[in-house]
């Protein structure tokens, strides 16, 4: 089937859409426990974006899993094609001129690898969430760690299925900063990163 895919090349690219918007273009990837906040701050980090005049889009786990994933379990397997897509879909609305802020779990480092690939490196901004599973369970948001606990859920990340933290990212941010703080700390770390290139 693949040699009867051929690649259409379009006269209007990414660094004119980039141009036309005003701003560079890239994804932000947030990843954590569940309950961690990834989702809050994402918002919170795209109003500021927005207020600004700059382009934006939020991809949520639990919005993808609704739509265009809701084909997919929580095994590791299925895991890691929700974060392939993800990568794929990122790419296209980076390549659409925007700045991309997606919030998922990501529990394995081969799959934010492999998003960060899918993308460019140029094109990826790594935000970790560092919060710990304790203080996780406390808050339990969606009810998911008692449901884990008391075994209705399997392969819950934390639980019964591992989280690999990322080693290497471009900005953390744990319990003890506050979304705004969490807010000013990534917009920091970015706001370079806004400007086009020549």
């Amino acid at each position: 089937m693949e040699k009867n895919i051929v690649k259409h090349h379009y006269k209007i690219g990414r660094n004119e859409r980039r141009k036309a918007q005003g701003h560079n273009s890239f994804l932000i990837f947030f990843t954590g426990l569940s309950g961690s906040g990834k989702s809050t701050i994402a918002n919170a980090l795209e109003e500021k974006l927005f207020s600004e005049g700059i382009s934006t889009y939020v991809l949520d786990g639990d919005n993808i899993r609704s739509g265009i994933n809701k084909d997919l379990s929580f095994s590791a397997e299925d895991r890691s094609e929700n974060n392939r897509r993800i990568g794929e879909v990122a790419k296209l609305f980076v390549d659409a001129g925007l700045v991309v802020l997606a919030a998922f779990v990501a529990p394995f480092q081969r799959d934010r690898a492999l998003i960060r690939d899918t993308v460019g490196l140029d094109n990826y901004v790594e935000v970790f969430v560092n919060v710990s599973l304790e203080e996780c369970e406390r808050r339990d948001v969606k009810g998911l760690y008692k449901k884990a606990r008391s075994g209705e859920i399997k392969d819950m990340t934390g639980i019964s299925s591992p989280y690999e933290a990322p080693t290497s990212a471009d900005v953390e941010v744990t319990h003890l900063n506050s979304v705004e703080e969490s807010v000013i700390k990534i917009y920091n770390t970015i706001k370079a990163k806004l400007v086009i290139r020549s």
